[in-house]
């Protein structure tokens, strides 16, 4: 059965993705000094590409298959992506 809730945020992820990691909308992105960032664009590809597509594809995924432990799977997910992106912005894009 579909769970039109989480498609639609897998949705509206998708949507962001692409504001961000092609179109270079950086302002979307809270909680970081744009001042101390030295690329935006490769900002917006690391946070877009290597964050906001793959969950957004996963939870799409979960969208239309039900299995156990279904919440700490996307909680484990989220937190991995969350930690990689961290340590790629503080070591090449921070000044």
């Amino acid at each position: 059965m579909i769970d039109y809730g989480l498609l639609i945020i897998g949705i509206v992820l998708l949507l962001i993705t692409y504001l961000v990691a092609v179109k270079k909308q950086t302002w979307l992105l809270a909680g970081f000094n744009e001042k101390m960032i030295k690329n935006k664009s490769l900002l917006g590809k690391v946070v877009g590409g290597g964050f906001f597509l793959p969950l957004s594809l996963l939870i799409i995924f979960n969208s239309f298959i039900d299995y156990p432990y279904e919440v700490t799977v996307l909680m484990s997910v989220i937190l991995i992506l969350i930690t990689i992106v961290y340590f790629i912005i503080n070591r090449k894009l921070l000044d």
